[in-house]
């Protein structure tokens, strides 16, 4: 049944969303995924359909989707299978399991840290601890060469993406304001309340003449199946034990398991093994200290910009002595980060800006090339509410320590921190490669090498002096400056041919017929929006494709 926009947003949750029931198979009373004891248990001699390694934005919808096609899929993940109730905590430094911290090493001239700001460990990856942000691409995003002369072309466009994104934001849910940019459109959840840290950032935009839009955050605003409304107690970063807030944890391995789907946490891959003729069969991963070997008919790898790149540089054989689907040396390049400096501002009231969505108001107004700024592609803007300990990091950050630090410590409610995410472009030498050293797999450790380029250079510096005049425009009594990264992309970029791209439109590795790459690291280019609607969508897309 198709219901009017109108209509559809004045229900909101009472809508289920297209052939996925995990919001009403959750539990009521408890924030557990229901059907563990039961789930399907496949043997390792036992060929499935498909494996996928990784149960994050792109392996858990992939996963979902094709489940509910009658396909028989295991999904490797590294990490637990989270209980809410009884891992997650309301505490910052209770947190630290929910990211995956093993050793990596960075260089370049701009060198990105790893760990925290861009990684997940557990059933549900990163979207466990994101902020809850989730903008669609503009369509120029996927024709950034083509308009910009930068970057790179998608081999497919916004157009088919787009009921993928309409798809996935029913699921989240999505809720927000009319979106006026890019391809305008509508939310299925209406808005968030402003709390008083978005209040005066409100304010400042205004009085610099920039729109500013509330949400789109994947955050239940209102009734929907048996996930509850947020409360607005500020711990999206550390995972929502209220289950408010969308990750594949709540929003698709629950439908998943219900079709038959085996969830095998605690399971690390270490190797995708080839048959003869050069197709996958299987995966070899290591569990409870013993190492395994899933049978499978194709493999699915969706572990993200670092481990999707490394696992399949690590896979080598007498055909594929460089590592599988890196014939042309493509496989680790071109990995991208977004510029994610903020800017905070003090004011004598109190604003409490963790007590919101942390991305609450948000501005596209500079998201395409303006060629008066002297620089190609742009930034967005958002709010955001950096707990105790993160404030610490901001006001280090700016050259505070001892007394000073006491004292900004003690007036953190009076606080409010917006940030820009900048488009930084797709470069060759940035990429991931090994290393001789090894984990405790046995697996190469990872490098990755980052350097900006003059254009990146020019638009981190212009969005941060557009925080400035913002904070400036509502009056703030102080400011404070913190320059960091965020967001990993590309490594194993789709594109039209071997040459240029690790796999193509369909995100199948060039010369494996039967192995696919199912998560951010296929992206081409960055976009100045959060990447993870993206990644659940072109999963989505991928699985409509297989199906």
């Amino acid at each position: 049944m198709r219901v009017s926009p109108r209509i559809g947003t004045a229900l909101k949750g009472a809508i289920r969303p297209h052939e996925n029931d995990s919001a009403f198979l959750l539990d009521p009373h408890r924030r557990d995924v229901p059907g563990r004891d039961r789930m399907r248990r496949y043997d390792d001699w036992d060929e499935v359909d498909l494996v996928i390694v990784g149960c994050g934005a792109g392996g858990g919808t992939l996963a979902q989707r094709l489940a509910r096609r009658g396909w028989r899929i295991v999904v490797l993940e590294r990490g637990p299978f989270w209980d809410p109730d009884e891992d997650w905590v309301s505490d910052e430094a209770g947190s630290h399991e929910l990211y995956w911290t093993d050793k990596r090493i960075i260089g370049g001239e701009d060198p990105v840290e790893m760990g925290k700001n861009n990684s997940g460990h557990g059933v549900g990856g990163s979207m466990v601890h994101y902020a809850g942000y989730v903008p669609r691409f503009h369509p120029s995003d996927f024709e950034v060469f083509t308009r910009d002369g930068v970057g790179a072309d998608w081999p497919i466009s916004y157009w088919d993406l787009k009921p993928h994104y309409e798809r996935v934001e029913r699921e989240l849910p999505a809720a927000g304001e009319w979106w006026p940019w890019g391809d305008p459109h509508g939310y299925p959840h209406g808005a968030h309340p402003v709390g008083g840290g978005a209040d005066v950032a409100m304010e400042g935009a205004m009085n610099c003449g920039i729109t500013m839009k509330v949400g789109p955050v994947g955050i239940v605003n209102g009734v929907f199946g048996n996930r509850p409304h947020c409360i607005y107690r500020g711990f999206c970063l550390e995972a929502c034990k209220v289950g408010a807030k969308a990750s594949p944890l709540v929003t698709h391995v629950p439908d998943a398991i219900e079709h038959g789907a085996e969830i095998r946490a605690d399971s690390m891959a270490t190797r995708i093994e080839l048959d003869e003729s050069g197709r996958c069969r299987g995966v070899v991963y290591q569990r409870d200290g013993r190492e395994g070997f899933q049978r499978a008919a194709a493999v699915a790898v969706a572990g993200y910009s670092i481990e999707t790149p490394r696992l399949l540089l690590a896979s080598t054989s007498k055909r594929f002595p460089n590592g599988l689907a890196n014939d042309e040396d493509q496989v680790g390049r071109y990995v991208m980060v977004q510029g994610a400096p903020q800017v905070a501002g003090r004011y004598p009231g109190l604003a409490r800006m963790y007590k919101a969505p942390p991305p609450e108001i948000c501005s596209e107004d500079f998201y395409e090339t303006d060629p008066e700024r002297g620089f190609a592609r742009g930034f967005s803007i958002q709010t955001v509410a950096p707990l105790p300990i993160e404030w610490a990091q901001h006001v280090l950050a700016d050259g505070h320590w001892g007394r000073a630090m006491r004292e900004y410590m003690r007036d953190y409610n009076h606080w409010s921190v917006l940030g820009v995410l900048c488009e930084l472009l797709p470069h060759s030498n940035n990429r991931v490669a090994l290393t001789g050293e090894e984990d405790e797999y046995g697996l190469p450790i990872p490098r990755f090498d980052y350097t900006q380029s003059p254009n990146d250079r020019a638009n981190i510096a212009f969005a941060k002096d557009k925080l400035h005049e913002i904070w400036e425009a509502a009056d703030a009594q102080d400011v404070l400056t913190i320059d960091r990264y965020a967001h990993l992309v590309g490594g194993c970029r789709m594109g039209a041919s071997p040459q240029e791209s690790a796999v193509d439109s369909d995100h199948r590795a060039w010369g494996i017929p039967n192995l696919f790459v199912a998560d951010g690291s296929v992206m081409p280019t960055q976009g100045s929006a959060n990447p993870a609607l993206t990644i659940m969508a072109l999963a989505s897309r991928l699985a409509e494709r297989l199906a």
